[in-house]
């Protein structure tokens, strides 16, 4: 059954029902200061959401990790890949999936944020994301997207109130991206090679 809020999230998670070890469950990491940067009101209105009740403390603090909208069940995904130039395991260091938004058209949409702390698959980074990096990327897939290329789009970017270290200190920043799935390849391959076989 699907949970409808009058901010518009419509959540009904299906990867949850997925074993566990493809997943695991992990709330978002609180940040200081949440400050919505840039809002993406076109993608909104595609979602069914609320944009003038999205962009209020309380939503800006869902977009910030700091607030856990009803029906939501925050994960972070594990997979596998080549990315240090070896096959290992992977997964999402980073980012936090919400949970899967049934649009009214019936479309699910990942709801993800992305720089919002550390999980089990960090492999030693902080989780975090500095704001230029986010901005970028938020440019670039709604570029990708008005070219009519299928890719991740970008729903909204808060600064944290924080400070992440990279070269030298950098403002915190996360990014709400939404996507038909964040299944990947390399998903598939954690599966041939991590998990238990009956």
């Amino acid at each position: 059954m699907h949970t409808k809020l009058s901010l518009g999230w419509n959540f009904d998670n299906s990867y949850t029902k997925l074993p566990s070890s493809f997943y695991t469950k992990q709330l978002p990491t609180p940040v200081a200061s949440p400050k919505l940067i840039i809002f993406n009101k076109s993608l909104a209105k595609e979602l069914n959401l609320n944009e003038e009740a999205l962009q209020n403390d309380e939503t800006i603090a869902t977009f910030a990790g700091n607030y856990t909208p009803e029906g939501a069940e925050p994960i972070a995904q594990a997979y596998a890949g080549h990315q240090f130039g070896y096959f290992t395991m992977l997964g999402d260091g980073r980012a936090i999936l919400l949970g899967e938004h049934i649009t009214q058209k019936n479309v699910r949409m990942d709801i993800q944020l992305k720089g919002s702390g550390r999980t089990p698959y960090s492999r030693g980074g902080d989780g975090r994301a500095t704001l230029g990096p986010m901005l970028r990327e938020y440019i670039i897939s709604e570029a990708m997207h008005a070219l009519g290329i299928p890719t991740t789009r970008s729903l909204a970017v808060v600064t944290t109130g924080e400070k992440v270290l990279r070269e030298r200190f950098l403002p915190g920043a996360i990014l709400t991206r939404v996507a038909s799935s964040h299944i990947r390849v390399g998903t598939f391959q954690f599966a041939r090679n991590y998990t238990s076989k009956e």
